[in-house]
């Protein structure tokens, strides 16, 4: 084992996902603490985690014998197993790699620091000495492990993978590091080629391929490499059975094999996940088969289905892709996770290319369909995410399957780290905020900036130089695909490049002090229409500017049945900045009518009427009311009522 351990000055240091040595990838990240940010959007977010959600979650942990599962393991506890699923080792595990992204930006948070290291050795002393680690399948169920294939055996062993691989970038500690090792090594044993004398088996909750990259990337160890590949070739052969009594195959994606997988399908979650896999297996391999599956489904999903908050799952019943757009609304699973898993696979797509279609569908599920996860103050969540909703359902602080609140948590503690990266001679910059920057290039030159933004809110982005090297480099600044007619200056004249929505603009030159760049993104309120084939969307608009989306909600019409709203498609809308509202928000405003219901009293069908909306000539009676949309982050912080994204046209 201890040839296996990385020292610590071959560290990458605190980054998320690390194709610094990758030959598939085009760009390297840059660590977390690379970017500091000072915008008023994202930085204080950032700051109730670390000072609220990590500490509210940690005493939950605690409190739902999260941790007492663990110490039962070891034998300092003699209880039952805590929780309702096989699967509560992996809520401290995500938690464990969102503190020590936390904990990588607040260094000398101490109490933070303990509790990690605290969690660690609970961890650490659970551990069997074949290496095996899983608190549900120990004492009374020691003989059940490796028996069923949907109990999350390695779901859960991937996401410590993934916590050890934080926490050695964060700590320099191999305490963690050592225990993953020692359990990846277990698996890798007993796992592989039939004729190895081996199981021929696999998870049905698709994690470890791509914890397993990431631990090789971490040890340099090419055999957990090696062993993410057999798992992804041994997916899709039916050789998991049935994974639920009432589900086919590819609810676990294993009916096809990936390669020829055309279409995203089954159990959200673990179709990310798979995609991860397969995208950071892509990146050490360049394998072109898997490339091209990649994009196949990645279509599939983008272009039928997929919400405009950037979620993905349709159906509550399995979590599951529903058929080509299938979207609905009230139903709407949308999981916080699977929005995450979407933004950890368009990371990865855009750490591989240097695409900026892949960062515009990372931020748009980052905006709406991730945040719209946690409440203003920290510390309540969604699981599901509806578009349309009669007021009922509510942010909790806990979900006896809790995977959810820790993700969106390490998600916050890492998003540093998405900011920008690096490729030879180049920094690139993804998503916009105020923020300091100083990154290090492939040649081992430093580029050092200021952002000054009011982004989401403004369009006005200014990139100021602080240090850079004496030889030509360049900027790559990505312009959102929804920012037609984008703008941009070099010290005050028009800077020399192409501008093209969707696409980066580079500016090679012999950087400055003091140089400046000014993007400036025009943020008009958009109406978004839906495929004609997506049945919920059909004569209704969504709105949007810049990033996000919005809704309306009750709160703000209490004297409208929110179902009678209506929006012309000549109303025009405008921005407000309401800085005591929602914690300082810019909503939309302007002139809507209002359906006059008071003839469908005591009715559900009619035969039809001239002036019934949508079918012939003549308007339904309505009167002229205000309309005030938030963005859809933001609903449910309120007294609950209605809510919805979707506004129909008559």
């Amino acid at each position: 084992m201890s040839d296996t351990l990385p020292s610590a000055s071959a560290a990458p240091g605190a980054v998320v996902v690390d194709t610094t040595r990758s030959p598939g990838a085009r760009l390297r990240p840059v660590p977390i603490t690379a970017v500091r940010l000072t915008d008023t959007f994202w930085a204080p977010r950032l700051q109730r985690n670390h000072e609220n959600t990590l500490r509210a979650q940690y005493r939950l942990l605690e409190e739902k014998g999260r941790l007492d599962n663990f110490r039962r393991a070891a034998g300092k506890k003699q209880l039952p197993f805590q929780g309702v699923y096989c699967f509560n080792d992996s809520d401290l595990y995500k938690w464990l790699e969102a503190a020590s992204w936390s904990l990588a930006l607040h260094p000398k948070d101490t109490a933070l620091r303990f509790l990690i290291e605290e969690a660690v050795t609970e961890i650490a002393e659970a551990q069997q000495p074949d290496g095996y680690l899983n608190t549900y399948f120990c004492a009374e169920r020691a003989g059940e492990r490796w028996t069923n294939f949907d109990l999350h055996e390695m779901y859960c062993a991937g996401h410590l993978f993934q916590a050890a691989a934080a926490h050695y970038r964060c700590t320099r500690s191999t305490r963690l590091l050592e225990v993953a090792i020692r359990l990846a090594d277990h698996i890798c044993d007993r796992f592989g080629p039939e004729e190895q004398g081996k199981q021929r088996k696999l998870d049905a909750h698709a994690e470890v391929e791509m914890a397993l990259v990431e631990l090789y990337r971490t040890t340099g160890e090419r055999r957990y490499l090696e062993q993410a590949q057999f798992f992804l070739d041994t997916r899709g052969h039916g050789v998991l059975g049935k994974p639920y009594k009432y589900f086919e195959p590819d609810y676990a994606q294993d009916l096809v094999p990936f390669r020829e997988l055309d279409k995203v399908t089954g159990h959200a979650v673990r179709m990310m996940y798979l995609d991860c896999g397969a995208t950071d297996i892509y990146a050490e391999t360049g394998e072109v088969a898997l490339k091209t599956a990649l994009d196949r489904q990645w279509a599939n999903m983008t272009e039928r289905k997929i919400y405009v908050t950037g979620s993905v799952g349709a159906f509550g019943d399995g979590e599951a892709f529903g058929k080509d757009y299938y979207l609905p609304s009230v139903s709407a699973y949308a999981e916080t996770c699977a929005a995450i898993g979407n933004i950890m696979w368009n990371w990865r797509m855009l750490l591989n290319t240097g695409e900026a279609r892949y960062a515009d569908r990372m931020e748009q599920a980052l905006y709406n369909g991730m945040l719209s996860g946690i409440s203003l103050d920290g510390e309540a969540y969604f699981y599901t995410n509806p578009l349309t909703d009669d007021g009922t359902h509510r942010r909790t602080a806990w979900f006896e399957c809790a995977c959810c609140p820790p993700n969106v948590a390490r998600m916050l503690a890492s998003l540093p780290g998405y900011f920008a990266s690096v490729s030879a001679g180049a920094v690139w910059f993804h998503l916009y905020g105020a923020s300091m920057g100083s990154v290090t290039l492939p040649e081992g030159q430093t580029v050092a900036w200021e952002q000054r933004a009011g982004y989401p809110w403004e369009g006005e982005i200014e990139i100021r130089i602080a240090d850079a090297p004496r030889n030509p480099i360049a900027l790559c600044l990505r312009i959102p695909g929804w920012a037609q007619d984008a703008a941009l200056t070099l010290n005050g004249a028009p800077a020399d490049t192409a501008l093209c929505a969707g696409q980066y603009a580079r500016i090679e030159r012999v950087w400055k002090q003091g140089d400046t760049l000014r993007l400036s993104l025009p943020l008009p309120v958009q109406y978004v229409v839906g495929h004609p084939n997506v049945v919920d969307t059909y004569g209704r608009v969504a709105l949007m500017r810049g990033p996000l989306v919005y809704c309306v909600e009750q709160a703000d019409h209490p004297d409208v049945e929110l179902t009678a709203l209506r929006l012309p498609a000549d109303a025009e809308l405008h921005p407000i900045v309401e800085a005591n509202l929602l914690g300082g928000i810019v909503t939309l405003r302007g002139d809507a009518r209002v359906q006059d219901l008071s003839d469908w009293q005591h009715v559900l069908y009619r035969p039809f009427q001239a002036g019934d909306a949508g079918l012939r000539s003549g308007a339904p009676s309505q009167r002229a009311s205000r309309l005030t949309a938030i963005p859809y982050y933001a609903w449910a912080n309120r007294t609950p009522g209605p809510m919805t994204v979707w506004i129909p046209t008559r």
